[in-house]
């Protein structure tokens, strides 16, 4: 993922994309803000289930993205070519931002965010998926074509086995989800409309096209099912997956698909962004 995104970011010029990956970075940082107390406090999570579920909510969900993608162009909708960026701009931030959030609470007031951030910074998930971004980006698509085989090629076959995995961890641990079920099903539902229309107002305002506005506010309206559980599963080992898998996965990915979607474009088009 880090790979890809980098070599992304590298084709676009950086004067071009940084007013919007600012946008996408912001909603990177605000939604987890805004998430962890909302479970914390309506939906009485502990710390880092409420963190875990926050990070989902903070990323971004690349099977979106593309399902976005496909609208438009089925509709014939202009779009800025620099999007697949945003992408790999809005993966990281809230999943930092929930784990800082998790381990501050947990290590107690008086622990800085410098050393919170190495510490995040320097675990085995962040690390990685930031490494491979910077690599992604210092070589390009040129050097992404030379490692390909080994990391690009099979991933669709290890997302599978993943999410497999994940599927009946959560499925083991059902009891959990319906405990909070009502709530989770709530925010899953309610959290991808005040995000996409946040995600939308944002691309008009930084000047996006109608498609652009829109394709931000599906980004930010995603839940992350890919990178978010990859990272949580290895810094928050504790966190139950029942909660942040049947949130992001079960309820907020197929809303998405059936209804967020065109809800989005609709949004966007009433503003009646630059054509």
């Amino acid at each position: 993922i880090g790979l890809k995104g980098g070599a992304e970011l590298a084709r676009q010029p950086f004067a071009a994309v940084a007013p919007q990956a600012l946008m996408a970075m912001s909603l990177g940082v605000v939604i987890p803000l805004i998430a962890f107390p909302v479970l914390r406090g309506l939906g009485r999570l502990g710390r880092a289930d409420a963190a875990s579920v926050a990070a989902h909510y903070g990323s971004v969900s690349a099977v979106t993205f593309t399902a976005a993608l496909t609208f438009a162009q089925s509709q014939n909708i202009p779009l800025e070519g620099f999007l697949p960026a945003l992408v790999a701009v809005l993966e990281v931030p809230g999943i930092a931002i929930a784990l800082w959030l998790a381990r501050s609470a947990m290590t107690g007031e008086h622990s800085s965010f410098g050393s919170i951030a190495k510490e995040l910074l320097t675990g085995r998930s962040l690390f990685v998926l930031i490494g491979g971004l910077m690599i992604g980006w210092l070589s390009g698509k040129p050097g992404l074509e030379q490692v390909k085989p080994f990391f690009v090629d099979p991933f669709k076959g290890a997302l599978t086995l993943f999410l497999l995995e994940m599927g009946m961890v959560a499925a083991g641990r059902l009891r959990d989800f319906l405990k909070v079920g009502p709530f989770l099903i709530g925010f899953a539902l309610l959290m991808p409309v005040v995000n996409g229309t946040v995600g939308v107002l944002l691309g008009h305002w930084a000047g996006m096209t109608t498609g652009g506005a829109f394709v931000l506010g599906t980004m930010a309206a995603s839940a992350s099912y890919i990178a978010a559980p990859a990272a949580i599963r290895v810094a928050l080992p504790q966190a139950n997956p029942a909660y942040y898998l049947g949130a992001s996965l079960g309820v907020t990915f197929p809303f998405n698909l059936a209804i967020g979607i065109p809800l989005y474009y609709a949004i966007a088009n009433a503003l009646g962004s630059q054509p």
